[in-house]
Formats: C-alpha cells, structure tokens, sequence
C-alpha cells in the first residue's frame, strides 16, 4: 500500500498587505486545509499548486513550521506517484526545517513519509522501518492514538514485504481494536487489507480473500481512489498465489483501469514541471531576501552620502551579476530541460531492460533446473521399468511416457537456449563430423512424427559433399532436426524431402545449400514475417499442433549464427520450403578416427566403488539402479555431511556430487572434502546449466560435470576417464 499516512494538512488563502504576520500565517494555514481537500478528492494539480503557493508564502514570513510543512506536503503528491526520489528531497528539505521548531506532530508526520517514501519503492525497506519507528517515538511521546495506529500499520506492511509476517502482525495486533472501535475509515481499510495479506501468506486463503474484500467495499463506500488500487492489487497478488487465474484477471482489469485514471501520465509530467517551478521560485526567494537586506542597508547609510553612492554602485553592480546569474540558470533549465527528461528516461529504460534481463535469466535459470531434476527421475524409472519388465519393452503407455520426458526436455533446453542466444553466449564449436551420419541420426529421432502423420520422407544428398566436414554439428543437427520436424508435423499423407547440395567450392570452404521441402498445409504470405517470432504459432484451420513457438525462432538465430541466413517460399494447402547455405571447412586426407559412433564398454578392469550424494529420494532411486544394472557397488548419503562421515571409514574411486541440496550444497561439500586432503575425483550430477555452474564447479575443486537427464553411457565415460587420469598422474608421482 502506499502512504498510509496522507494524515498532512494543506493550506492557502489570498491575503491583502494589511494583514498582520499572525493573519499571514493563518491564511497560510487555510491554504493547506483547502488543498488537503484537493488532495482527498484525487485532485492533484490543483492540490500541488496551492502547496507551491504556500511554500513561497512561507518562505516571505521566513517561518521553519509553515516552510517544513509546505515540503512535506509537496513531497507526499509527489510520493503519491511513486516520484520517491523528488518525495525523499523535499522531505529531507522539511527536516531541515522542522528540527528548528519544537513542533513533534510535524517530526511525526516527516518521518512517517519518508519511512513510506522508502518501502513503498524498495528503495531501503530496512530504513524505512527505522524511520517509521522513530516517527513512532513522536506519536507515543503526544499520545496521538490514531497516529500510533497508522505508524504501526506502516512497521507491519514493511515487515511483511520482508517475508516477517509474525514480527510483523504484533503491531496489527497492538491496534486493532482501537481501529475496529474509534478508527475512521482509512484506518478500517489499512487493518483489513493488513488482515488480508497475513492470512494469504499464512495459507489462510479464505480468511486472507474475506479480509481484503471487507477492504475493497471500505475504500468504495468512502470513495477512496487511491486505497481501492492497493485492494485491487492485494486481490491480484493473493488470487495469483493460490491460482484462481479468472479472478486474479478480473482484479487486474479492475486495477488497470482504476491506476490509469488516477495516475495519468500527463500528471506525471505536470509533477515534473512543478518540481523545476518549485527550484525556481526557492531561487526567486533568495533574491528578493538579498534585495531586502540591501535596502536595509541603504537605508542605515543614508547619512554618508559617499558611502551611499558607493553602496549604491555595489549594489547595483550585484543586482546586475544577480540579475544575469538568474537568467543565466533560467536559459540553462530552459535549453538543458528537455535533454534532462530524455536522460532520465534513457536511464530508467536501462534500469528496467537490466532489471528485466536478470529476472528472466534468473527464471529461465530456475525453471530449467527445477524441470530437469523430475526429469531425470521420470527417465530413469521409466529405463528401470523397460529393464526390468522385458514383456513391457514394446507397450504403447511406456513408449508414450518416454516420448513426452523426453519432448518435454527439449522444450526445456529450447527455452535455455532461445536464453542463451538473446544474451549473446552461445558461440559455435567446431569439430569433425560426417554429413550422412549426423543426418541418419535425425531421421531416427523423426521417423516416429512420419508415422504417425503418414508421411514419407526422402533424403537426398549430394554425392560430391566430402565425407568429413569441420563445423559445430550439434548446431547444424538442431537446425536441421526443427524444420524436417516442422514439416512432418504439418503435413498429413503426404512427403517431406531433405536435400543437401554442393553449390561451390572456393579453397578449403565447401557451400552446402540444405533444403527442406514438404506438401503440406503451407504459410500465407501475410504470416509468412511472423513465424520466427518467439512463441508465435501461425493460427492453421485444421488441426491443433503443439508446441512452444521456439523452433523457427532458434533456427533463424543459429543460421545467422553460421553467418547465413534462411528463406521461405510457400503456398497455402500446397506446401512449404524452407533453405539456407552454410560454408563448411574440409581437409585433405583427414583421417575418421572417433566418427563412428560405438558404445562404451561399461566395465571396469579391477572392481570400484562410488560414493553418491543426492538428497532427492527417486533421484537416489534412478542411480542406484544405474550402478546396479552395471554390478558397481555404491553408497548413497543424503546429504553433504553423511558424505563426509562415509568418508571418514571408507574409500572411493569417484564421489558422484549433486549439488543443489538442503543443509549443506555440493560446493560447500566438496571444499570440505579436499580440505581434508581427499584427492578422490569428484563428478557433479546436476539438473543445472553447464554454463552457468562451469567456473563455480571448478573453484570448489570438483574435476567435472554432467547435466541430468543423462544417458549411463556417458556417465560411465567420464568415471573411466577420471580413474585413468588419477591413475596416471599416481605412477608419475612414484
């Protein structure tokens, strides 16, 4: 919520030069009291231009109460906005002013405001609880019950953004039924609402929904703009946290709309024009009290007409700098004002592509882990069933139940991908390989889409391609698998070709030209700039296809990659191709050693033992497994510290590390570990991305990584090889 405490009284009366200096100040008094009816009424503008009004009156009488209470009101319009950098200024600008008095209402309300000015914009939450709590000091030293009560309502809602819902609730506590006997209706609503966030995140949803619908009727029956916003927005929060999605949608039209009206962008740009006015008139201020000080001046020299003429002369010569330094600083606000507002908001755009980039990389990094951890869970058992249970191996449920873990693992790495190439990480790596192999491999993983839409699928390859080709294959795979996919998904009885052809060859480069081609239901021209948009799927008049809108977008990007680009040519209910050209490097009499793909001889010379530790218990299960299928006795700790109690008594050939774990994480244990002087090798099994835990991984002193889901194949790789280098590297040293 914001400002909880609006409790600031506005003042301004025209007065006439007959009025004395007590009449002034009360006519000032006057002035706030109407804009505070302004204020009240949602009226803004004219609220903040009876305030200005009142500061420069203030200012003429040279009066710290009527000067620091201008301020504050000032800076609570502007707080109102959620401007809480200019607010905090002309807060602290009252402080000033108010420490000179005696007045503690007015430290009260200052301190108030600039406790919310900090909170409300996460500025310092911390520090907004020590300046509401001070303000609260003022309010129990006047025994100002309803000021205590608002005080303490602001301490609880800076707790409870901290997550401290117990600390904070005492202070509801402290008040409530002083709010629910003698409160007014702000104060009703602040409690409810207060009421309404506590139980929502105490999993009291019922209570949490009754409590802040009580506050949406309060701030309707008084008609309170401002405070029906913060209902709308505590509704929206608490229905999305327990997902009733068509209410928490039904609360944020209702806040949109509500928000937009209040807090117009033209008001916020008037708020800008009277911060600058406000500088200027402060400015004019000063002037006219050096001009005063002058005339008193002459007016003590009059006797001393060669004193006189010389003040005079001084004087005008200082009128003449003052005069210029003002038009000076006007010329300079009225040329640089414009290049000011376009700075600020370059720098506030800036903040939030920063901001919003490290939230989605934060999110993309989280959900990624969070989705391959059950996944690696979910493949594992479903190998244990088809191990297990041989009269299982050919039932449509299991082979369904592995197809979509593993559909499901590439839109995840989909998404983690789609990630990585916005924030410009993904680089290429190149290594031999063999066209034909690479694309036997596809046409493998694709066979069962041809089958299911009864398609054919035909290949054609230009003989002329050399054999072995240098380039980052796992790229070209993902290219080439996300259109001959696509094209088999959106083509029913029907043919989808492939064709690879040499186009030239200019030294050690060799141009292929890969096409993809199919007859299916084809992409109007009107959709045809649209379809590598992210998460963009073309609407088809026949069936319903799945997935997430990323595949085009990443081939776009992966071809462009290459340093090429892709082309569309199709025809609605005719068909479709796709094709683009990648140079390749080859070399002479190269020899194919390690092409040919071989499976891993999974045994080892002499028996090993390995240490697991991973806290997830179907986790355990999987693994365990694994090393049983393949006769390797392991132990299996929960947690880093049963691992190094494992280690105290016993010896290991390789320690299978997870590490995102309770209590204590697989960095923190391995560090523990080589701390003792255990060399053994140590194997992160981990459902985070490698790129992201590489550098971490190593600084720990763990010897290497492998992301889950995995194939055994490759975990047995990497065992063999750290055994062979521990090995290695203990004859050497003997």
């Amino acid at each position: 919520m914001k400002n909880i405490i609006t409790v600031l009284l506005f003042f301004f009366v025209f007065n006439s030069n007959s009025q004395t200096l007590e009449e002034e100040k009360k006519s000032i008094e006057d002035q706030i009291n109407k804009a505070s009816l302004f204020y009240s009424n949602g009226e803004y503008d004219q609220a903040l231009d009876l305030s200005k009004k009142a500061l420069v009156r203030a200012f003429k009488i040279n009066d710290d109460y009527l000067i620091a209470h201008s301020y504050n009101t000032i800076g609570v319009i502007y707080d109102e906005f959620s401007e809480s950098k200019r607010a905090i200024e002309f807060y602290n600008k009252a402080l000033q002013h108010a420490d000179k008095t005696e007045n503690e209402q007015l430290k009260n309300w200052i301190y108030g405001n600039l406790g919310s000015a900090y909170y409300y914009t996460n500025i310092d939450v911390r520090k907004a609880i020590s300046f509401y709590k001070k303000s609260l000091d003022f309010a129990i030293t006047r025994k100002d019950s309803i000021q205590i009560a608002y005080t303490k309502f602001n301490i609880a809602s800076a707790y409870f953004s901290l997550h401290k819902f117990q600390e904070g609730i005492v202070y509801v506590n402290d008040v409530r039924d002083y709010v629910e006997k003698k409160g007014e209706d702000e104060a009703k609503f602040t409690l409810n609402s207060l009421l309404g966030i506590y139980n929502s995140n105490t999993n009291n949803p019922k209570v949490g929904e009754a409590y802040m619908l009580k506050s949406v009727a309060i701030a309707n029956q008084s008609k309170l703009s401002s405070f029906l916003i913060n209902a709308y927005e505590n509704l929206v929060e608490h229905y999305k946290k327990y997902n009733q999605l068509a209410l928490a949608k039904q609360y944020k039209d209702k806040y949109d709309q509500l928000n937009k009206a209040t807090y117009s962008v033209e008001n916020k740009t008037a708020l800008e024009k009277s911060a600058v006015q406000i500088e200027l008139d402060e400015s004019k201020i000063h002037l006219e009290r050096i001009e005063l000080e002058n005339e008193n001046h002459l007016q003590k020299l009059k006797e001393s007409k060669t004193i006189t003429i010389l003040f005079f002369v001084i004087s005008l010569v200082l009128l003449l700098l003052i005069f210029s330094l003002y038009r000076n600083i006007t010329y300079r606000k009225k040329t640089n004002k414009e290049l000011i507002q376009k700075n600020i908001e370059l720098q506030t755009a800036i903040d939030k592509s920063e901001e919003s980039s490290r939230l989605k990389t934060q999110f993309v990094s989280t959900i990624t882990h969070e989705l391959r951890t059950p996944l690696y869970g979910v493949v594992g058992i479903t190998n244990i069933i088809t191990d297990e249970h041989k009269e299982l191996a050919d039932s449509p449920y299991l082979n369904s139940l592995k197809f979509s873990a593993q559909y499901l693992l590439s839109l995840v790495n989909d998404i983690l991908q789609m990630n990585k190439m916005e924030e410009k990480r993904l680089v290429l790596i190149s290594s031999p390989f063999t066209l034909k192999d690479e694309i036997n491999t596809i046409i493998n993983s694709v066979n069962y889409i041809a089958t299911n839409h009864n398609n054919t699928l035909e290949i054609a390859i230009d003989k002329n391609i050399p054999n072995v080709l240098i380039g980052d294959k796992l790229r070209l795979s993902q290219i080439i698998m996300n259109l001959v996919s696509n094209a088999l998904k959106f083509t029913t009885n029907g043919t989808v070709k492939l064709a690879v052809n040499q186009i030239k060859e200019e030294g050690s480069l060799h141009y292929l030209e890969f096409k993809v081609s199919d007859n299916g239901v084809g992409i109007a021209i009107s959709d045809q700039a649209k379809i590598y948009d992210k998460f963009v799927q073309v609407e088809r008049k026949d069936n319903d296809y799945q997935g997430t809108g990323l595949g085009l977008s990443i081939v776009k990007k992966l071809i462009e990659l290459f340093g090429s680009s892709i082309h569309i040519e199709s025809e609605v209910n005719k068909g479709t191709t796709f094709s683009f050209t990648i140079a390749f490097e080859t070399k002479n009499n190269f020899i194919e050693e390690g092409l040919i793909n071989t499976n891993f001889d999974m045994t080892f010379e002499y028996p090993i033992r390995i240490l697991v530790v991973e806290d997830n218990k179907i986790n355990q299960l999987v693994t365990q497994k694994i090393m049983d299928k393949n006769k390797i006795p392991c132990d299996m700790a929960s947690d880093g510290f049963m691992a190094l109690h494992f280690l105290e008594t016993h010896t290991y050939d390789v320690i299978l590390m997870d590490i995102s774990m309770p209590i204590i994480n697989g960095y923190d244990t391995t560090k523990k570990i080589r701390s003792l002087g255990i060399d053994t090798p140590i194997i992160a099994l981990t459902a985070y991305d490698k790129e992201e835990i590489t550098e971490e991984v190593e600084l720990s002193g763990m010897n290497d990584c492998l992301i889950k889901p995995f194939e055994p194949e490759k975990l047995f790789k990497m065992i063999y090889q750290h055994i062979q280098k521990k090995e290695i590297a203990t004859v050497n040293l003997n």
